[in-house]
């Protein structure tokens, strides 16, 4: 096996997403104009996008980490417009871009215009994200989207299946789709719910970091391989596992989670880095199948398959959006009143991803060439359309439509009012010890235990400070500053001890750890 050109996609990828973060572009837009430009380089190696590779070993990973970091809460308050758009939105956008697409495209038979409809339907969970982190878009707008990109790759997958069976003549019928989404649907959710309480006893239980992480990074492969074994949804089982171990994650042990952020964060990047690349890198293989449709024709077709998409999306989300609220008083008095200018943003972050690609080339050579090269095709115009029209145009939008910011003096004062109530439970519980002979300690640890305490309860008032007139810094960026020179100044005794031989490398490791987890502890005290 030739491992140079999976090192070259890596390195590759990272590279340009680390490039990303220094431009006011998006990474996921910046990778795939990269992978578009590179894709046409002479020996740069072919890529195929494997949906044996993608859907089982690639999408796990990447749905985990986003529904882990997501809020159970946030998104059970929003359950109703995410189930809107990850099921009611998926199922319109199938049926109407299949049919626009069987009345544009002379001879494509309807099935097949339902296979695409299916396969383009789902907005990317890893898109979403990306634009929505870097664009700071209001939080519930941002948990519709997160919930919906979450969530709608079931949807889609079990339309395209039904879709494919119509198409290849399997006698699919319409009760058949609706039974088969059913026990995707309940399957996977059942699957996950089995699965998540065992895991997280797992994850409390075992005493070693690094058998927890093991365990962490092979709990998305585990729930999806599960739900799928079982012709369940296997998106959703991942979903539901990766939200209730989110939820409780703070029953962990502390280790485990400093080395279970840093680790899913460079899965993350390296996941989704290699993603946008890979979605560039397939011109040359959706231009070389495509066989019988070419030139002007195909370019017509891409375009007015490329406006259905974007058109369908503000048909559904502005009745979905309003619409159940002038029919429903319950839902006018629980949820918060929505707006033109979020149901705007909502239509219009609809872009597409690896997802639809990777079911696109899963299509099976049972499907005539000439139907199942065009949907690959239409595809990827699709996607790599979203991507940069709505990607490149939706924080310019964001920004002329003026969403109020994040009022940084409330949540600070939150969180202050949070720690302050904290650490009085916290020193009362240090009385209480204290109070039992077995714990008696000489009064200089006293006194420190109630000096962390202290720093910790006043660091979030201080952060409210005024700003040093001579530097420039708030109080906690010069005490952020100050325990950095302190420790480095320990770091470089300890290192040249270890020069001269006073101690070794495996005294070194230990020091170096303890002063790393301080400068962490400092770091994280400052904000």
């Amino acid at each position: 096996m030739d491992v140079m050109p999976l090192l070259l996609l890596v390195a590759g990828s990272a590279a340009v997403a680390a490039a990303a973060r220094r431009t006011p572009a998006p990474a996921p837009l910046l990778l795939v104009a990269v992978g578009l430009a590179v894709s046409y380089i002479p020996g740069v190696p072919s890529y195929t996008l494997d949906p044996h590779v993608v859907l089982p070993l690639l999408l796990p990973p990447l749905l985990y980490t986003s529904a882990s970091d997501s809020s159970y809460l946030d998104l059970r308050a929003q359950l109703r417009p995410v189930a809107l758009l990850s099921v009611g939105y998926v199922l319109f956008a199938t049926v109407v871009v299949g049919w626009a697409a069987y009345v544009i495209v002379p001879g494509l038979p309807l099935p097949a215009a339902l296979v695409l409809g299916a396969v383009v339907a789902p907005p990317d969970a890893v898109a979403a994200t990306a634009v929505a982190r870097r664009v700071g878009l209001p939080a519930r707008i941002t948990t519709v989207l997160q919930g919906e990109s979450l969530l709608n790759d079931a949807t889609a997958i079990t339309a395209y299946k039904v879709a494919l069976g119509a198409a290849v003549g399997e006698g699919a019928t319409w009760a058949g789709g609706i039974g088969e989404f059913a026990l995707a649907a309940v399957g996977g959710v059942g699957i996950g719910l089995v699965l998540m309480a065992p895991l997280h006893w797992l994850r409390t239980h075992l005493k070693e970091p690094l058998l927890q992480n093991t365990l962490s990074l092979l709990i998305p492969f585990v729930a999806y391989g599960v739900a799928e074994q079982a012709h369940a949804s296997g998106v959703l089982a991942v979903v539901v596992v990766a939200l209730y171990l989110g939820h409780r994650a703070w029953e962990v042990d502390f280790a485990t989670r400093l080395q279970e952020e840093a680790v899913w964060k460079m899965v993350a990047f390296v996941l989704e880095s290699a993603v946008f690349a890979l979605i560039g890198l397939q011109l040359p293989i959706v231009l070389k199948r495509l066989g019988e449709y070419q030139g002007p024709a195909a370019a017509w077709y891409a375009a007015a398959v490329f406006l259905v998409v974007v058109v369908a999306r503000f048909v559904w989300v502005y009745p979905a959006t309003f619409l159940p609220r002038l029919l429903s008083e319950r839902i006018r008095a629980r949820e918060e009143n929505p707006t033109w200018r979020g149901a705007m943003v909502t239509s219009w972050a609809g872009m597409r991803g690896v997802v639809s690609l990777a079911i696109a080339f899963a299509i099976p050579s049972t499907m005539a060439d000439g139907p199942r090269n065009l949907i690959l095709f239409l595809t990827f115009t699709t996607v790599i359309g979203t991507l940069v029209v709505q990607g490149v145009t939706l924080p310019p939008l964001i920004r002329l439509l003026r969403f109020p910011g994040r009022d940084r003096q409330t949540e600070t004062l939150a969180e202050a009012n949070a720690q302050a109530q904290a650490s009085r439970a916290a020193e009362a519980r240090l009385d209480d010890l204290l109070s039992d002979e077995r714990n008696a300690l000489p009064p200089p640890l006293v006194d420190r235990l109630r000096t962390v305490l202290e720093r910790r309860r006043n660091a979030v008032w201080e952060r409210l400070g005024q700003v040093n007139p001579v530097t420039g810094e708030s109080v906690d960026d010069t005490y952020r500053r100050l325990s950095r020179e302190m420790i480095s100044a320990e770091r470089e005794v300890f290192v040249r001890l270890r020069d001269h031989r006073y101690i070794d490398d495996e005294m070194l490791r230990a020091l170096l750890r303890r002063l790393d987890l301080e400068e962490a502890a400092a770091f994280r005290e400052a904000g």
